[in-house]
């Protein structure tokens, strides 16, 4: 059974609980960064109907991943734990859906970025696999780019 089989793609109808899960996730990052985190200020009607938005509920929703399939990756934009399920392991079955989401769609790596500033999210991303790639300077913040390379089945 894939690691999917427990998640659901997000309809426009999910768009106020993924907004405000997303908020409620990532509002204590504002403080570390000292700007705005990005996905406070995404307008998610327009991600659901771009992206990837995968759902994982239990007793509400517990979990949002929003991916972007490219043509030699799989960017990870955003693995969202609500507050109150946060070291219940929901981040993990996430990321462990993104692998298997690249895996449906041949995709041999994995992509993502975080703040540079955010060095408990870049060593979590490290213990599951992912090495630092590149820093990007923006005008207002330092972004940490960071890759997974994933085997690919040769059948």
């Amino acid at each position: 059974m894939s690691v999917l089989a427990g998640l659901r793609r997000a309809t426009m109808a999910d768009v106020t609980d993924v907004t405000d899960l997303q908020h409620a996730a990532y509002a204590g990052n504002r403080a570390i960064l000292g700007v705005e985190p990005l996905p406070l200020i995404a307008d998610y009607a327009e991600i659901i109907a771009r992206d990837e938005v995968w759902l994982l509920e239990g007793e509400g929703l517990e979990g949002v991943l929003v991916l972007t399939p490219r043509a030699d990756d799989l960017l990870i934009w955003s693995v969202a734990t609500a507050p109150g399920r946060r070291g219940g392991g929901v981040g993990n079955r996430l990321l462990a859906a993104a692998e298997a989401r690249a895996a449906e769609l041949s995709l041999g790596s994995l992509r993502l970025f975080t703040g540079e500033k955010l060095t408990a999210n870049i060593a979590w991303y490290e213990r599951h696999g992912f090495v630092r790639e590149r820093i990007e300077c923006r005008p207002d913040r330092r972004l940490v780019h960071m890759v997974k390379h994933l085997a690919r089945s040769r059948g």
